[in-house]
């Protein structure tokens, strides 16, 4: 707790500031010099200052480049007095986003890190291994000061296996969300040694398929480093991540406590593991691994997964093809019920989602998105009641007109029996396609197969009697009780992501085809019961009244979706630069400049709730895209263009601009056919982008960023995030282009955006007051920056 209340009281640590760079990197120096002269005999501990420059691209945020230049780790390594071969490493990050304390993110790992190293180096036990601490100064600048240690530093060599520390939210359980690759031994690791698991292959497969706009140091040492390792990250309240209210009195002791205990046991072990010196033997093979309510982690070989769940299929299959076939003169007939039954349950779900999300839709475009952010319980009384209702809608009239003289016994066991077969082909395909969240298919093929064989009897001879209905829900219980943890575990990271995703993305349709799913998911084994009871009629009103009475609700706006509560905030998220730009033409010659204030609202809702406080907005322009200027002339700090809605906001007055923010000399040279410039951008700030864009019959075909093959971003122009820390050369590259023999307007357009993040030139008076003004419902970023448009 000392330790995370004194990193945070040094204020934000943005690469590059005197904050990051010195006073973050004593503090940090000065505690493990201290720990380093109570540790015991049994250890040595060696510390390195590393300042690394390098480049690497990443498909991250559509694709990209980035180049850093003297930035800093603190680096410890913990080993026997006699040395050690290999090592564990365990990483954390003490820089946080501009504007933030970053208590979550990442200065609580931090502080759990050096309370861990204290720990081992004052035990009398020797290690059998080394472990290595990184304290990276750069990870909010996407990854570069992992991408620094792992490429360069020398004792990156020793590693065999790592665990880096990350955060999503503020405190809460610490989940496991990737793991490996391959690699089972490392899970395994974690399901003996940790104190308080919680862990998902679900998380891990949602993650990596890249429908959470985020990223983490687990990418740069798996794929630079040929690293395995384990990925855990706080996920609870994520809605004051990234945000001013990031502070440590926001994280429970409780919560520090439960990470610690989990790490320092997993870090033990893998410290004392006789499978890390000989980790390359047991790298083959995924895991499927699932917490039980976080009282224990389940995990086995996805071999056995595959396995286990073919046979599952196999004998949902043979049961159901035993149903059809008695009797065997009626098989064709009972294949065709089945069928039938299979074809209206898929009709009803997707009559479900066109439905709800056509609700989604509605109140998307009547302007009331994200009325459930502040209040979640608005989106399971909208959108929740509203997927059950319809469901039951379609099945009570397909009992009314379809099958009005059926037996309605009849009716349930071949429901039953439908919900089955798409379970059991779920199943099939999931594993087909390599799933690890297969094992979902399972639970809901397992548990209630064998519930129906136990109560055939009871069910075939009384019907649906109390004593049915009891066995029926203790049979469900198992799988019911994991979707709801899932679903909890799910919606907890999902809800708050959905206020920081853009203003293209309607949340509120993603939200809701969340919630149809679950629903359909939980419902399937209940769809039966719509055909065995003798009315839904009541059931129907109630949710149809819910739904209506919170429709009319949110559409009139009863519900705002954000809050200043001092003890539970949900912000709006807000970017504004002040933006000076400067076109030049093929001569060097100014041709246009302008001045503004650039506004991105964060989520869908733009900035529409904050036009009322600041009310000439409403007077401002929509940012015109500058067609000849790489991502339309703006000064984007990643590539993240397509995510947002364009605003320029012009206020009265222009901030100073800082003289010749950014200097470009280049030469240039006729190579094989080939344009080969060098350009060397001699002055700016610690963090700038540089765009590419290569103009009419030229092509960019090698440059000096990276591994020499050019990246190119979404929309096709070529991004390159930089930062330094201090005292950094001047930033040297090269770029070779195809170009035609006599261009007439230049081969290519080059721009760089220079950020100002901290210091006296981070806001101008213009910037200030107008921040001033915006509610206290917001968070408001923001920051002065510069954009220069280069012909050549």
């Amino acid at each position: 707790r000392a330790y995370l209340d004194n990193i945070t009281a040094i204020g934000p640590r943005t690469v590059g500031s005197p904050e990051n760079e010195v006073l973050a990197v004593n503090y940090l120096l000065e505690q493990i010099r201290g720990i380093e002269r109570e540790s015991t005999d049994a250890h040595k501990i060696s510390v390195d200052i590393q300042r690394p420059t390098g480049s690497f691209s990443i498909d991250f945020l559509g694709g990209f480049t980035s180049y850093y230049a003297n930035i800093t780790n603190v680096v410890v390594k913990l080993e026997p007095r006699n040395g050690a071969e290999h090592a564990v490493l365990s990483n954390c990050h003490f820089d946080s986003v501009p504007n933030t304390p970053g208590a979550s993110d990442d200065a609580v790992s931090c502080a759990v890190m050096l309370e861990i190293l204290n720990t081992l180096s004052k035990s009398s036990e020797s290690l059998q291994h080394a472990v290595i601490f990184l304290f990276n100064g750069a990870e909010e600048n996407i990854l570069q000061a992992s991408h620094g240690f792992i490429t360069q530093h020398e004792w990156a060599k020793s590693i065999r296996a790592f665990i880096n520390l990350e955060a999503a939210g503020v405190g809460g359980k610490e989940l496991v969300f990737q793991t490996g690759p391959e690699n089972p031994w490392l899970v395994q690791a974690y399901v003996v040694a940790a104190k308080h698991p919680f862990a998902s292959v679900v998380a891990q497969e949602i993650f990596q398929s890249g429908i959470i706009p985020a990223d983490t140091d687990f990418r740069i040492y798996r794929d630079f480093g040929n690293v395995p390792g384990i990925d855990l990250a706080f996920i609870e309240n994520g809605y004051i991540y990234h945000t001013k209210y990031d502070t440590s009195d926001r994280i429970l002791t409780d919560s520090i406590q439960r990470a610690g205990d989990n790490i320092l046991a997993v870090l033990k072990y893998l410290a004392t593991s006789e499978k890390l010196a000989k980790s390359f033997e047991y790298r083959h093979g995924s895991v499927v691994f699932f917490d039980i309510l976080g009282l224990f982690v389940l995990a086995y070989p996805a071999r056995v997964g595959t396995i286990m769940n073919y046979i599952t299929a196999a004998v949902a299959f043979f049961y159901l093809s035993k149903k059809v076939l008695q009797p065997k003169p009626r098989a064709v007939h009972n294949l065709k019920k089945l069928l039938t039954a299979f074809s209206l349950t898929l009709t009803s779900w997707v009559c479900t989602l066109v439905a709800v999300l056509m609700v989604a839709m509605f109140v998307s475009v009547i302007g009331r998105a994200l009325s459930w952010y502040t209040h979640f319980y608005v989106s399971v009384s909208l959108y929740g009641t509203a997927a059950a209702a319809e469901l039951i809608l379609v099945h009570m009239l397909a009992k009314k007109f379809f099958y009005k003289n059926v037996n309605e016994l009849y009716l349930g066991d071949i429901f039953f029996d439908a919900s089955l077969m798409i379970w059991s082909i779920a199943l099939a395909v999931m594993t087909q396609m390599g799933l690890c969240s297969a094992f979902i298919c399972t639970l809901w093929v397992t548990f209630p197969l064998l519930t129906k064989l136990m109560i055939h009897k009871e069910f075939s001879q009384k019907g649906a009697t109390i004593k049915f209905i009891v066995m029926y829900m203790l049979g469900m219980f198992v799988p019911y009780l994991y979707m709801l943890y899932l679903s909890w575990t799910v919606f907890e990271m999902f809800t708050p992501v959905m206020g920081r995703s853009g203003s293209e993305i309607p949340p509120d349709m993603v939200l809701a085809g969340f919630i149809v799913i679950f629903t359909m998911i939980l419902s399937s084994y209940f769809i039966n019961f719509i055909y065995l009871v003798k009315s839904m009629k009541t059931t129907l009103v109630t949710l149809t009244t819910v739904f209506v009475v919170t429709l009319i609700l949110v559409c009139s706006g009863i519900f705002f979706p954000y809050s200043s509560d001092a003890a539970n905030p949900k912000p709006k998220r807000v970017f504004l630069q002040h933006t000076s730009r400067r076109f030049h033409d093929l001569d060097g010659n100014v041709v246009k400049s302008d001045s503004g204030i650039w506004i991105n609202g964060f989520d869908y809702n733009g900035i529409s709730h904050i036009t009322p406080h600041v009310p000439e907005i409403n007077d401002t322009i929509r940012t015109p895209c500058e067609e000849q200027a790489p991502f339309c002339g703006l000064p984007w700090i990643l590539p993240v263009h397509f995510m947002f809605r364009f605003r320029m906001s012009r206020v009265a007055g222009l901030h100073r601009r800082k003289p010749a923010a950014v200097g470009i000399s280049h030469t240039s040279r006729i190579l094989r056919a080939e344009f080969h410039g060098t350009l060397e951008a001699v002055r700016g700030p610690s963090h700038m982008s540089l765009y590419v864009r290569p103009r009419a019959g030229s092509a960019l075909s090698r440059w000096s960023l990276g591994d020499g093959i050019p990246v190119a971003s979404l929309g096709g122009d070529y991004f390159v995030f930089y930062s330094h820390g201090l005292h950094a050369a001047p930033w040297h590259f090269w770029l070779e282009l195809m170009a035609p023999e006599k261009p007439s307007d230049g081969i290519v357009s080059l721009a760089i955006a220079a950020h100002y993040f901290f210091g006296e030139d981070q806001k101008s008076p213009q910037l200030y007051a107008l921040l001033e003004r915006f509610p206290n419902w917001t968070f408001s970023s923001g920051w002065s920056c510069t954009y220069d448009l280069f012909v050549f």
